[in-house]
């Protein structure tokens, strides 16, 4: 029998969020013994349980719904909150007085600290200067930002009018950055004038120089004075001789007088933000997730699941391009503080983050399994170097948290804490998985599933595989039922054919997260334990990569003929490996290897560049051509290859093995 790491105190317990919500729940006839017994309810009677969410949030809203569910038994059909209109900003400034609402901080220290009130103001003037300049419902404004309070003040600027907002972060190169806003058509673009990582200052308007040109929707460029604080308009036009999108100064429209913000009224399924996939077999797609279902799956998240309240301060490390930075800007929802970090997590010393953590009072702590394992590695041990009374949970996502990495917390960080992995992903903007404040953690295990997620794991015939002992317990995450934030769709994509591809097309009327995963039954609980991609989408440090993105940026180097990157696992997380072609006579020296290399970074991010390269006689594919990546995964693994009868050439994967470059 397995034995807890953390069991949360009666207290506690008794003092929670979701205890309340249970006693709410009680006054309305529905009494529930432990978490297992209200889960069952919420994915039994999800309308209902979903009512009950909405009802105890008490969200602001301009009309009620009429119908909370349609078409319960199929999944891609789901309407919820019929007739509700609301705004998703509107719900995040409800708090207008002098509580903080807002620290942000870079590699140089604390730049900025607002209050509600004055983030209010600060939304109100931009809205009113975005609606001046003809920005108006479904719109779109893109954000070219790093972590900072100006890039939450524009999504609440760009929502409150019901426009869409969509960012990635200025780390992204050229190419990343076209594939991205490209595809949407942007009326207005945001970005700073620059950005700091890791000690280095990096230019945002030379990329916006040479970006611009080749979106022509674009008619309006905000720049943010962020690192030249004394930057002005005719400055920034001097620096932009390229775009013919008229520029303005973000401290000048901040300047204008302040008036109220008149929020857009939106249907509960109007786009709110535009996430994107990780580009695996082309540019990435577009999707497009709505108002009302973010909003009330990031309320249950955050306060049932995290138990945030208006006392919380709560940190994520994240930037613009990873929906941890939406969901930690819901966060506001709650009248909580929310800490926002731009920059290297290591820079100017491996202990920034945890001197945030105790200069601020941090509550609820957030960050990727991957620094984690970084900070072990460096010998850091913050509960000897900080002040950390006030932690109470600590919040892991990105990859696997290994069972090392729950020792190293709860020894070397703080022993009596929540310590919750979390999976979900970009494509439900939430969590199937994640943490609960009155359950045990186990080791290795995330938690729980999240309340209203019918999550399942199964084989690939669709038998579930809960309660299995052994290997075969291993399977596809799915969920069996609809869920408010599904995305609404895909952009370009009227006939939703990649919408159903996506997600639906391995099982019938089931979503496929594309997930390895095992349920853990527990007498009070089932944990889950995620074993990584299910695909060929290379996950590195937690950030999901796309292989396409790297072969197309490889495919610009003339002495290379051909690619494949697989996902290696090594040391507790995943490095990339790319295998190259060479033309006739060539061989991969140093000097090639940096013109890859610098190729890749120059026009994705330094997360895309490989940790090897190494070269190989041919690459194997199936009998149509494709390259067949989960092979040459599963060779350097030692793993057995199925079905070699379907590929091309199936001797090329001798090429692949005891290669002693993998072993260091």
């Amino acid at each position: 029998m397995a034995i807890p790491l953390w069991t949360p105190s009666f207290d506690s317990i008794k003092q929670c969020n979701l205890t309340r919500f249970m006693a709410y729940l009680k006054q309305h006839g529905h009494s529930f013994s432990n978490y297992m017994s209200l889960y069952h309810f919420s994915i039994n009677q999800p309308a209902l349980f979903w009512q009950y969410v909405w009802e105890f949030a008490g969200f602001v809203s301009h009309s009620p719904y009429t119908c909370v569910l349609e078409h319960t038994k199929q999944l891609e059909k789901a309407v919820w909150f019929k007739g509700a209109t609301l705004n998703f900003a509107e719900n995040l400034l409800r708090r207008r007085d002098n509580k903080l609402a807002i620290v942000s901080y870079d590699e140089r220290g604390r730049q900025q600290k607002l209050s509600y009130a004055e983030l209010y103001v600060r939304v109100a003037n931009l809205s009113n200067w975005l609606k001046a300049k003809g920005v108006t419902q479904g719109d779109r404004v893109a954000g070219f930002m790093p972590n900072i309070a100006e890039t939450v003040i524009s999504m609440l600027a760009v929502t409150s009018l019901g426009a869409i907002w969509s960012s990635c972060s200025p780390d992204f190169g050229f190419q990343g950055v076209l594939d991205r806003f490209g595809q949407i058509t942007p009326k207005v673009i945001i970005t700073t004038d620059a950005y700091i990582y890791n000690g280095k200052t990096q230019n945002n308007l030379e990329r916006i120089n040479r970006i611009l040109p080749h979106i022509d929707s674009v008619e309006y460029l905000v720049v943010v004075p962020y690192i030249n604080v004394q930057l002005s308009a005719e400055e920034i036009k001097q620096q932009l001789p390229l775009i013919k999108a008229k520029s303005y100064s973000y401290s000048d429209i901040q300047a204008l007088a302040h008036e109220d913000i008149v929020f857009t009224s939106n249907a509960f399924e109007h786009p709110l933000y535009i996430m994107y996939s990780s580009g695996t077999t082309g540019v990435p797609k577009c999707i497009v997730h709505d108002t009302g279902g973010t909003l009330l799956q990031h309320y249950k998240e955050l306060v049932f699941h995290t138990d945030l309240t208006d006392k919380s301060t709560i940190f994520y490390y994240t930037t613009c391009g990873w929906m941890m930075w939406n969901w930690l800007v819901s966060s506001l929802m709650t009248g909580a503080c929310i800490v926002l970090y731009d920059g290297s997590p290591f820079s100017p010393s491996p202990e920034i983050l945890w001197d945030i953590a105790e200069k601020e009072k941090v509550t609820v702590f957030g960050t990727s399994a991957k620094y984690i394992s970084a900070l072990e590695k460096a010998g850091v041990k913050p509960r000897m170097s900080h002040n950390l009374s006030h932690l109470k949970t600590v919040l892991s996502t990105g990859s696997p948290l290994v069972h090392e990495s729950f020792d190293y917390v709860y020894q070397e960080i703080k022993s009596d804490l929540c310590l919750s992995s979390i999976s979900g992903g970009t494509d439900i903007i939430s969590c199937f998985a994640l943490g609960c404040p009155i359950l045990p953690v186990y080791r290795g295990e995330l938690q729980c599933i999240g309340l209203g997620m019918s999550v399942q794991v199964l084989s690939p015939q669709g038998k579930s595989l809960i309660g299995h002992k052994d290997k075969d317990a291993r399977g596809e995450l799915v969920c069996t039922k609809p869920f408010p934030s599904m995305p609404v769709y895909f952009w370009n994509d009227p006939a939703r054919h990649k919408y159903h591809e996506a997600y639906f097309s391995r099982y019938d009327n089931i979503w496929a997260q594309g997930d390895y995963a095992e349920l853990v039954e527990h007498e009070s609980q089932i944990g889950v334990i995620i074993y990584g991609r299910s695909d060929a989408v290379l996950n590195p440090g937690g950030v999901r990569i796309g292989t396409a993105e790297i072969y197309r940026q490889v495919e610009k180097v003339d002495d290379v003929l051909e690619s494949i990157a697989v996902g290696q696992a090594w040391e507790g997380d995943v490095r990339i490996i790319l295998f190259v072609v060479l033309r006739d006579g060539k061989v991969l020296q140093e000097e090639l290897i940096h013109i890859i290399k610098q190729t890749i970074k120059d026009n994705t991010t330094q997360r895309h560049v490989p940790a090897k390269i190494i070269q190989v006689s041919d690459i194997p594919k199936t009998i149509s051509g494709k390259i067949v990546e989960l092979a040459v995964r599963n060779v350097i693994h030692n793993l057995p290859v199925n079905n070699t009868d379907a590929l091309k050439n199936p001797e090329s994967l001798a090429f692949f093995k005891h290669l002693p470059e993998l072993s260091s």
